[in-house]
This record gives structure tokens, C-alpha cells and sequence, in this order.
């Protein structure tokens, strides 16, 4: 089984560099393994994905060894260890609201003896079988991971019974649906959204788990891992075309004299 970048970076006490995908990229892989990325999560909860469109660029991250992150917001267990199957060495799940939608999940995608996963071992992730099975459910439980998004008041408040559900691997916080709900959308530093910040921080830390969230400065990325913050994403395709393509047109518009 490939080695996963990001639980390695973890074991050594440093924080994860994840991008996001959004669209069927077939380059991204290759490119932001080689600037230095871990993972990339594609996010099949609000873009169309279709599964075979998922299969080949979970393949193509393999090919650039870089971690795979698929974002879904299925709760059905076959399809979410079909992705593991597949190739992805995370899964991300949204709207995690109680400790029983947290232990629902980490059954479904962990082996035994700590979930339920059903087991085949004909996939990518187990090199379609070439080498048995004798050390893949234990390799895989080892490799691969779950992170569970903490994105309403509810969540919060359940928030120790979810960090310390065994098979979660990490918490992640959606700042847009937590701020929507807390009346300040979009307002990152209302004292509701620090607050919260604060209480999975220290969540995290009582139960060993990483978390993070999505960061879009220099500055707010250095505070985060000040804060113990393992699991931290920035950059995405739509970012890079809605910053650039101004500039190309600028580009454009000065060569013409038209500016």
C-alpha cells in the first residue's frame, strides 16, 4: 500500500499541505506534488464528479504520489470505502453533527477491529492483489484517514464525543457553513468563530486528533499552526482562475493600449 504523505507529516508533529480541486484537472496532481503539496482534496460535495472521472485522477495521484482527499457528502458505507478502493488515501465528511454520524462513518471506512469495512483487497489501493491481502486491512486502517467537518452549532456542541469517536482521524472546519449559521457569514474573525476556533483546538488536542481548516494568507496559516493546526488547506483551481484570468485580460488590455 502506498504511503500516505499527510499521516506521515502527522507522525512527525507537522502540519499537512492540502490544495482542493474542484473540476477534473488531469494536471493538478503532478503539478502540486512537485511544489510541494501532500494532498489535494477534490470536492465531489458541491462540483459534479463522475465515478469514473474520480477513479482517474485518484489514479493520477498516485502516479505523482500525492495524497488523494475526496470530499462527499454520501453516507452510504459501500460507496465510501469504494472511494478507499479506488485509491484515495482520505475521506472528508461534511456536516458531521453528532458522535452517531461520526461512528456511522468511521465504521464504514475502518477495518476491524476498529469499524466494519468490508474487505476485498482488489482495488489500487492494494495494488489490484498482488501481493494478498495478509497485511492490507491493518496497512490500510495505518494509511488512510477520516476527517469529519465540524460546520454547525450542534456539532460544537457535541464536539469532545465526536473528536474522541475512534476511527476519526481529524476535524475540519467549514468556516462558511459555521459562520452562516452563527448569523457572520463569511466573517472569519467574529469573536463566534475564534470561540469556536478555540473549543476544536482544544478538542483536538484532548483526544489526539489533527484538525485545521481552509486559509487563504501567509499570516492566518502561521497562526493556525501556532495553534496546533495539522490539517491546512489553501489554494484551489477556482482560486487560480478567478485571480488570474483578471490578470490575464489586463495583460491582454495593456498590449493593445487599451488599459
Amino acid at each position: 500500500m502506498r504511503p500516505s504523505l499527510v499521516r506521515s507529516r502527522l507522525r512527525q508533529g507537522k502540519a499537512a499541505r492540502i490544495a482542493c480541486l474542484y473540476y477534473p484537472t488531469a494536471m493538478l496532481p503532478a503539478h502540486a506534488a512537485a511544489a510541494g503539496f501532500d494532498a489535494i482534496w477534490l470536492d465531489a460535495e458541491h462540483s459534479t464528479w463522475e465515478r469514473r472521472e474520480l477513479q482517474r485522477l485518484i489514479a493520477l495521484h498516485h502516479l505523482a504520489n500525492i495524497d488523494c482527499i475526496v470530499r462527499t457528502g454520501s453516507r452510504n458505507a459501500t460507496e465510501l470505502y469504494h472511494l478507499l478502493e479506488d485509491g484515495a488515501t482520505g475521506l472528508m465528511c461534511p456536516l458531521v453533527n453528532t458522535p452517531a454520524d461520526a461512528a456511522a462513518i468511521a465504521q464504514a471506512v475502518k477495518f476491524p477491529p476498529v469499524g466494519q469495512r468490508g474487505l476485498d483487497g482488489a482495488g489500487l489501493d492494494n495494488d489490484y492483489y498482488l501481493a494478498g491481502t495478509a497485511t492490507y486491512p491493518a496497512a490500510a486502517n495505518a494509511e488512510t484517514f477520516l476527517i469529519v467537518q465540524i460546520e454547525t452549532p450542534e456539532a460544537l456542541a457535541n464536539l469532545d464525543a465526536i473528536a474522541g469517536t475512534p476511527g476519526v482521524d481529524g476535524l475540519f472546519i467549514g468556516p462558511g457553513d459555521l459562520s452562516l449559521r452563527f448569523g457572520c457569514p463569511l466573517d472569519w474573525k467574529n469573536p463566534k468563530m475564534i470561540e469556536a476556533q478555540a473549543i476544536v483546538a482544544a478538542a483536538a488536542k484532548r483526544h489526539g486528533k489533527a484538525w485545521g481548516r481552509p486559509s487563504g494568507t501567509a499570516e492566518d496559516i502561521a497562526e493556525l499552526a501556532r495553534q496546533g493546526a495539522q490539517l491546512i488547506a489553501h489554494g484551489s483551481d477556482f482560486g487560480a482562475v478567478m485571480r488570474m484570468m483578471p490578470a490575464f485580460a489586463k495583460t491582454m488590455k495593456d498590449g493593445l493600449g487599451e488599459s
